[in-house]
């Protein structure tokens, strides 16, 4: 079967942490020698990044070597120390004389409420995550980052619909490839764009059905928003798309602004104040195509990524997921 995951890009590898027991992980994207031009776009208001800064057009430079995903919140940020450790011991890096410096933007989604608030990924994990990286295609539901993911969070984890990793790839003309890797954890619900139906979510307390998160009543919205502001309730899709387009860094940054048209079109509603949705870019090859053709697959592919991250995922610690609903919705 062809690979129709991130992977499907040439030189990239994917690996996953997984802790089941504990509900979280970290997911690791290791680039091709020689690193990827990268952009990113930050659009939720409750985000934790690592290295982003780095990738402003604006900065000195335009190539990192991995992207490192976590659960655990900030803590999950550590896991970015062991890919960092995996690339030097592997001469990965950025040369600056006294030594290589491996460039990992990284960001993070907030898994805490799931199992344990105690176990999160750590720098060991990172590290094992690029152990377990290949280029085959990638593993996907309830991995990695993945793995504490659950989306429909406004009426509370028991009304919730367990989500995870998720990832596809579309082909344009001339050999062009575009593809995307997304843990999937919003507080909104999943939409399948084609129908317009929900496809996960928040589900009614008693019938099951999933419920339109706008539909709510006005007052039962507003508890439901204070009560989001106070406790998270782990929320923030992360994204990675990657092409074997031939970009520059300020095209890369472009791709991940389209990249978030994608989440808006499967996630309502998105960007909230409790959301720290995230996109990075990677230009992976030499395949000379258009920006804005680009952009608008990568926009498709990421939407293709979100449904797939609903539709892989197996209920775990309570929360079913969509397959255990009976593929409600279009599943």
């Amino acid at each position: 079967m062809p690979n129709s995951t991130l992977t499907a890009i040439p030189g990239l590898r994917v690996g996953h942490f997984t802790n089941l027991e504990a509900a979280t992980g970290c997911t690791v994207v290791l680039c091709p020698e020689g690193g990827a031009v990268a952009g990113v776009d930050v659009r939720g208001s409750a985000p934790g990044t690592r290295e982003t800064h780095l990738l402003s057009p604006t900065a000195l430079v335009e190539r990192v070597h991995a992207i490192c995903l976590a659960g655990g919140s900030a803590f999950g940020l550590a896991a970015a120390d062991g890919v960092m450790r995996w690339c030097e011991e592997h001469d990965i890096g950025l040369d600056v004389g006294l030594a290589r410096v491996p460039l990992v933007p990284s960001a993070i989604l907030f898994d805490l409420g799931i199992a344990t608030a105690k176990i999160r990924p750590t720098a060991a994990d990172g590290y094992a995550a690029c152990e377990a990286a290949s280029d085959a295609p990638v593993p996907l539901g309830n991995v990695g980052a993945g793995t504490g993911c659950t989306v429909g969070k406004s009426l509370g984890f028991n009304l919730a619909t367990k989500s995870g990793i998720g990832s596809a790839v579309r082909a344009g003309p001339g050999g062009l490839l575009v593809a995307a890797l997304a843990a999937v954890n919003a507080v909104g619900n999943i939409i399948d764009p084609r129908t317009g139906t929900v496809v996960a979510g928040m589900r009614h307390p008693r019938t099951g059905a999933f419920v339109d998160w706008l539909a709510l009543h006005e007052d039962e919205m507003r508890r439901s928003i204070a009560s989001m502001a106070e406790n998270p309730t782990s929320n923030t899709t992360l994204v990675v798309v990657a092409t074997n387009a031939r970009l520059s860094k300020p095209e890369c940054q472009k791709v991940a602004q389209m990249g978030h048209d994608g989440l808006a079109r499967a996630i309502n509603p998105v960007h909230l104040m409790v959301d720290g949705d995230t996109v990075f870019a990677l230009s992976c090859g030499t395949v000379p195509s258009d920006i804005n053709l680009v952009g608008a697959l990568a926009a498709e592919v990421v939407t293709d990524a979100i449904l797939s991250g609903v539709r892989e995922a197996e209920g775990l610690a309570g929360i079913p997921a969509l397959r255990d609903l009976g593929g409600a919705g279009g599943g």
